[in-house]
């Protein structure tokens, strides 16, 4: 590996990600778990949420390989999602519209005005709810559960709390408090691999779109919402199917903002 790597900072609605161009001819190694949250780390690295390769696919217009900030390989992650099509799209090496490849199959995408973009998630089969609370998988797992103020909450020991419970297995879980307000539906998050609060999270705020639909007893065709994260607005789209008690999800579309915030080298 070269010892100085060009990268670019990207966010998601404050969900940030280190970007590094990773495609042939001159692809460089990074399967260092150690190496990876050294360029995460806010105190003496580059510091994100995540690291992401953009890398080519033989099929879709790229790759894209997602690593936590501990530096370990992560399940899909739906802000990154956004955040990469944004660096492919200032890189200019996709149209309008497209797909890319990443650890679950792949994903659509389109690009819009005003720094707006918006990729496809897997669809969801099974729902798992419990009381005030619901686990749903939509490329990566996610605890939603219902509260009634995020004033004050103390996000990280209880989501902390949960992340860790045994009933989860050895990856865990990422853990979502949901508000339905007057004012709209509000989230905060605790994200696994981040082992912290993030400002916001893609896949999680789709599974609370979906945890709210349940919630309501709603029947649609198409539904639509949108969520206030701490880090900005995200949109939900998808298509309910209510063949059995629980309903599943297809069609799933997250939508929002992606912004390049700055770029750089740093030596290794």
């Amino acid at each position: 590996m070269n010892n100085t790597i060009n990268f670019y900072k990207y966010h998601g609605a404050g969900n940030d990600f280190v970007m590094v161009d990773n495609r042939i001819p001159a692809p460089s190694d990074f399967s260092t778990p150690d190496l990876i949250a050294h360029l995460c780390h806010r105190n003496f690295g580059i510091g994100a949420d995540g690291f992401i390769l953009l890398e080519n696919d033989d099929v879709a217009d790229f790759k894209m390989r997602y690593f936590n900030a501990d530096g370990n390989e992560g399940s899909m992650c739906g802000n990154g999602g956004r955040c990469i099509v944004a660096f492919a799209n200032d890189l200019g090496i996709i149209s309008s519209e497209g797909s890319f490849s990443a650890t679950d199959g792949y994903h659509q995408f389109k690009v819009f005005d005003n720094n707006e973009y918006a990729i496809s998630l897997k669809n969801v089969d099974k729902v798992e709810v419990r009381s005030n609370a619901y686990f749903i998988h939509t490329g990566s797992p996610h605890w939603v559960e219902f509260v009634d103020d995020l004033n004050g909450f103390d996000v990280h020991n209880k989501g902390k709390k949960i992340r860790l419970n045994p009933m989860f297995g050895k990856g865990g879980t990422n853990v979502n408090f949901l508000v339905d307000a007057p004012t709209g539906l509000e989230i905060a998050t605790f994200e696994r691999g981040v082992e912290a609060e993030t400002l916001a999270c893609g896949t999680g705020v789709t599974a609370a779109a979906m945890a709210y639909y349940i919630s309501k007893g709603w029947q649609v065709d198409k539904f639509e919402v949108s969520i206030k994260a701490k880090g900005g607005l995200l949109h939900v789209s998808f298509r309910p199917k209510h063949d059995s008690k629980i309903p599943t999800f297809s069609d799933v579309w997250l939508t929002g903002p992606a912004v390049q915030v700055f770029k750089g080298e740093i030596s290794i």
